[in-house]
């Protein structure tokens, strides 16, 4: 169920990392055919204080998903709810706040960023970072939503929002350039309204009676509110060294080799933050899915998820590699047509980048991973080092000997230094030369429920629900439980499984999976289904049909406590079973 689970989620983690790179793609493609280098200059001087509006929506995106992944992982629908409240109000407060500040004090910020205090290039930096920022609340209320999209199974609707924000940007970028003659404030403003656009959309779902989530003022509580920005700090690392990143290195290839080396930088880093969305998919799913399973402390589930996204890292990383190394003339060419010196550096620059596509989508599984199971300094330390400080390190030393080619090295030099660092660190953790992906994660040796009080099995039939009841009575005689109480799991088990396989498994054509995991603890015992049906709330059911109905509520009965969510296009019920007296 995990490799399925994977492949369904990739697709729409890798479109959602789209909703920011690619209107700042787009923006960029139309400033370098109406505006040329000078405008692509303007535009990667702005650039940091656009990645700064990201950092703030990854930081509280990243939060959503470790705290609801930990409350998915309990089974508690409340406590989802709460994080989705205290999200969405602070993303809306926190966003119109940055674009006063930014509105207000637009002049200031566009000489910090190193635009002079007059000119042309001062004026385009600043007219584009007025433009954008008017998208603010947008930008980051994408960001803070996909998640919920996500777990709440719309990854068509979301590639539909994603799609209409591109088409809406290029078309508005067009009447910009052609027609209005807006200039940079134009280019910014057209991005600004597509991720309303897109916001729009969403909106859709989010306020349809059938959103599994339900906003309220009154869940929105400073406890929550600290608990999604503390989980998301680390992520707020990455995004805070990427903006401290593309700052110095602006410094650094203007002193180099001016407005060249900084157009051909921008054409490399707009190229390279799109083609990273491979990147933030597997880290996304590492995080969302680690925090689930370590909360559940599935270790099983952990080390198999682990092992496929290594796999899916290489094998991406490779792909969008190739891409890159092959097509790198034809893709700078988009931004930069005809032979010259800024086109020959970002050709050979974007070739270079590729080689470090396969260490990032490594390090960022790791990192995620590391976040998720509760290893935040580890966390912050890896988004540092790999973020700003090796790579601005690199792209200083080999600058002194190879000039402007030796900057290019900076992603790929900090990525594979950072890969080094993780694993000197995992060795004399454990002290073994960490070769399988598992090894990586430092989980504790009393982490999760041991071998002999655990019963794992997966469901495809009604011949083999009868199996895994009889093996579960079976399995809780064989821990000491009486007779009464075994056959009390075991038709627990039978009513579920045979319901779900009867009325979920048949009628939409597709092939679905149930898993069942039973685990002892010290005074009870936890029965946990998840299968990939259509949702399905057994705990709060109004029967139709009365066959059903006589199963449920016997299984309720029995049950001392059931939670029940939806997420993730699956259905997870957890019941506790009370051990003898």
């Amino acid at each position: 169920m995990i490799r399925k689970l994977v492949r369904q989620m990739l697709t729409a983690q890798i479109f959602s990392a789209l909703t920011v790179s690619l209107c700042l793609l787009i923006d960029n493609v139309m400033i370098s055919r109406f505006l040329g280098k000078e405008g692509i200059a303007a535009y990667g001087l702005a650039n940091p204080l656009l990645l700064a509006i990201g950092a703030i929506g990854s930081l509280l995106a990243s939060g959503i998903q470790v705290v609801c992944s930990k409350s998915l992982g309990r089974g508690s629908q409340t406590e989802t709810n709460a994080g989705y409240s205290s999200a969405v109000a602070v993303a809306g407060g926190v966003s119109l706040v940055f674009m006063a500040a930014v509105l207000l004090f637009t002049p200031s910020f566009a000489r910090l960023m190193g635009a002079g205090r007059s000119g042309k290039l001062f004026d385009w930096t600043r007219d584009y970072l007025a433009g954008f920022s008017i998208g603010a609340p947008a930008s980051m209320g994408a960001l803070v939503l996909v998640p919920f999209l996500q777990m709440a199974g719309q990854s068509k609707l979301l590639i539909t929002a994603v799609l209409a924000m591109t088409v809406i940007d290029v078309g508005l970028d067009l009447l910009n350039a052609l027609v209005f003659h807006g200039g940079m404030f134009g280019m910014g403003l057209a991005s600004a309204v597509s991720y309303y656009a897109a916001m729009i959309i969403s909106a859709f779902y989010f306020l349809s009676k059938k959103c599994v989530f339900r906003f309220s003022f009154r869940q929105v509580t400073c406890k929550k509110i600290t608990e999604l920005f503390e989980s998301g700090f680390p992520a707020s690392f990455g995004m805070a060294a990427t903006v401290l990143l593309v700052f110095l290195m602006n410094r650094m290839l203007m002193g180099l080799g001016g407005q060249n080396a900084l157009a051909s930088f921008t054409v490399i880093n707009t190229i390279g933050n799109s083609a990273c969305c491979i990147v933030t998919g597997i880290g996304g799913i590492s995080l969302t899915l680690c925090g689930v399973f370590y909360n559940e402390e599935d270790r099983t589930a952990l080390y198999g998820l682990l092992r496929l996204l290594y796999r899916y890292a290489v094998f991406l990383g490779l792909c969008m590699g190739a891409v890159l190394l092959v097509f790198a003339p034809a893709l700078v060419s988009v931004f930069i047509p005809g032979a010259d010196e800024a086109r020959e550096m970002a050709v050979l620059g974007l070739r270079i980048y590729a080689a470090g596509l396969i260490p990032c989508c490594l390090n960022a599984l790791l990192k995620n991973a590391y976040q998720a199971t509760g290893r935040v300094l580890l966390t912050e330390a890896v988004s540092l080092l790999e973020g700003a400080l090796l790579p601005a390190l690199a792209a200083f030393v080999l600058s002194r000997f190879l000039g402007v080619p030796g900057a290019w090295l900076f992603f790929p030099a900090g990525g594979l230094l950072t890969m080094l660092l993780i694993g000197l660190y995992v060795r004399a953790r454990t002290g073994r030369i960490p070769w399988k992906p598992e090894n990586y994660l430092l989980l504790r040796e009393d982490f999760g429920v041991p071998p002999e009080d655990l019963m794992e099995a997966d469901i495809h039939s009604l011949e083999e629900v009868a199996a895994v009841s009889r093996r579960a009575e079976e399995f809780c005689i064989s821990r000491g439980q009486s007779p009464r109480l075994a056959n009390h799991i075991a038709l627990c088990i039978e009513e579920m499984a045979d319901n779900t396989v009867r009325y979920g498994f048949s009628g939409d054509g597709k092939s679905h999976d149930l898993s069942v995991r039973i685990l002892r603890r010290p005074d009870h015992w936890i029965v946990r289904f998840r299968d990939d049906c259509p949702a399905f709330d057994p705990v709060h059911y109004i029967p139709q049909e009365e066959k059903p109905a006589v199963g449920i509520r016997l299984v309720m009965a029995l049950a001392e406590e059931a939670k029940y969510t939806y997420s993730l296009n699956m259905n997870h019920l957890v019941l506790r079973i009370p051990c003898d007296e």
